[in-house]
């Protein structure tokens, strides 16, 4: 089933139009966040927000440079601290003070910052293969494909591409799949060429000696310790180590940790295993 929703836009504060997917739920509930990883988009969450369809309202944004949103004119704002600004707005304009916040890579990255900010307004957070420490394998990997612009005649040389590249963690996955993942990540251009759909200026920022990631995320990670939380690690990840896990774990007694088996850096939330562990969470911030 895929789930309907409306295309929103708001603005962030230097002017840049931004767009987000805002799926309609309960009022009675507080909204699902949901930020997504540093070259994906809005649709990353469709299989999500088709499980949840109804019965819960999902805002889904995205970042500047990505899908539907403007391209930013000033390329050294690609960063998670100028992306928070953004969804600060965005949740400033919408009058929305309480939420559960579902953070891919980067989106958790910024889920940690804003509860630096105040921690108060997270009534659940999932965290998706993504921690205060980020391995150094994983970064290096990701730094040796963003901004790279290839392009592909077909979506069967997308899917092939993207096989070619991630098939090492994904060694399951069927070509349908790696098809569905590349309508997800890729848009067919007026070229007639199918190509990644973000700014490849993205990869400046985060090229840059502590680009990917601020320094020293515990504190802002620790400010959630009362907040009902879920890590999701996928079995092969070389971002989020089973090590970190462990600390998180150590400074979180209350936090659940799963491990999404037979998949690396990120999965993609349409796991059983995943959607099991979301729903517990969700069930608990009821």
């Amino acid at each position: 089933m895929t789930a309907s929703f409306s295309h929103e836009y708001w603005t962030g504060p230097d002017g840049l139009k931004l767009h987000y997917r805002d799926y309609a739920g309960p009022a009675d509930k507080p909204p699902v966040l949901c930020l997504h990883g540093l070259t994906r988009n809005a649709r990353d969450f469709a299989p999500l927000a088709s499980h949840l369809a109804g019965k819960w309202r999902l805002i889904v944004p995205e970042m500047r440079g990505r899908g539907m949103s403007e391209y930013a004119k000033d390329v050294s704002t690609y960063s998670p601290i100028t992306y928070v600004a953004d969804v600060e707005a965005l949740l400033s304009g919408l009058g929305i003070g309480r939420f559960v916040s579902i953070g891919t890579s980067m989106g958790g990255l910024m889920t940690m910052l804003m509860a630096a900010g105040d921690a108060s307004r997270f009534a659940g957070v999932v965290l998706n293969d993504i921690g205060p420490e980020l391995g150094p394998a994983g970064l290096e990997r990701i730094a040796g494909y963003v901004g790279h612009g290839r392009s592909f005649p077909t979506w069967m040389h997308a899917a092939r591409a993207l096989q070619e590249m991630q098939g090492e963690w994904f060694p399951d996955y069927a070509i349908e799949t790696w098809l569905e993942m590349a309508k997800r990540t890729m848009v067919l251009g007026q070229n007639g060429r199918i190509a990644f759909d973000y700014d490849m200026a993205i990869a400046e920022p985060f090229n840059e000696a502590g680009g990917a990631a601020p320094p020293d995320l515990w504190p802002a990670f620790e400010a959630l310790s009362d907040v009902p939380m879920l890590v999701l690690r996928g079995e092969l990840s070389d971002l989020l180590s089973d090590e970190t896990v462990a600390a998180m774990k150590a400074r979180h007694p209350l936090m659940r940790a799963v491990t999404v088996p037979r998949v690396g850096h990120a999965p993609l939330l349409d796991e059983p295993v995943s959607l099991a562990a979301i729903n517990e969470l969700l069930a608990e911030v009821e």
